[in-house]
């Protein structure tokens, strides 16, 4: 009795192991709902800025003597500080809380398509059912990125209104003479993203 007892049991645990990872998939997975609420909520933070001087004055609080010390130190450098960690942080969360092996399959079948779309290049017919199924890879990417969005975007909105009102209030200085804080944050994020993303293996 005791050793169909364990044989039972045996049994038993790889179903209950593929039930736990399949409950750490969907959760990983993602869903459109909780991005849509965070969007909302990061729209409403972005219009209550000055209208609620407790959500401006809570960030200003704790980015002024951080932030705002490395940017008033040295522009260029301290800039090139923040967006580094903030991509960094942004990095490890995408890694970490999204599917990455079920994003590497997708990426893997994207790639196949368009192989696939290559060779068909003069039938049309084939083309548009290709690309039908490639527009299908859309949501689908999306839902599996959307888990990290829950984590990233208010503090984005945050950051960000915080950004606007320091260069404002520094006179709207230029990077390297040429350049306004967006498109320096937004270059030197790209340039950092790529590199981080090679090195800790983030599809």
């Amino acid at each position: 009795m005791a050793n169909e007892e364990n044989i039972e049991k045996k049994e038993g645990q790889p179903q209950q192991l593929d039930l736990e990872k399949d409950k750490q998939g969907k959760k990983k997975e993602g869903s459109f709902l909780p991005v849509i609420i965070i969007m909302g909520l990061s729209l409403l933070i972005a219009f209550w800025w000055d209208k609620f001087p407790v959500i401006k004055d809570s960030v200003h609080s704790v980015l002024n003597p951080s932030a705002g010390w490395l940017l008033d130190w040295n522009l260029e450098i301290g800039m090139i500080l923040i967006v580094f960690i903030i991509t960094l942080m942004t990095t490890l969360i995408q890694k970490y809380t999204t599917d990455q092996k079920a994003l590497r399959e997708l990426r893997a079948e994207q790639k196949i398509l368009q192989e696939e779309m290559k060779k068909y290049e003069n039938h049309p017919e084939k083309i548009t059912e290709l690309s039908k199924k490639q527009l299908s890879f859309i949501p689908k990417t999306y839902k599996l990125m959307s888990r990290s969005f829950l984590f990233t975007g208010v503090p984005f909105i945050l950051f960000f209104r915080w950004f606007n009102d320091y260069f404002i209030a520094a006179g709207d200085p230029q990077f390297f003479g040429f350049l306004n804080w967006f498109w320096f944050y937004f270059i030197v994020m790209m340039i950092f993203s790529g590199i981080l993303r090679k090195w800790l293996k983030v599809v």
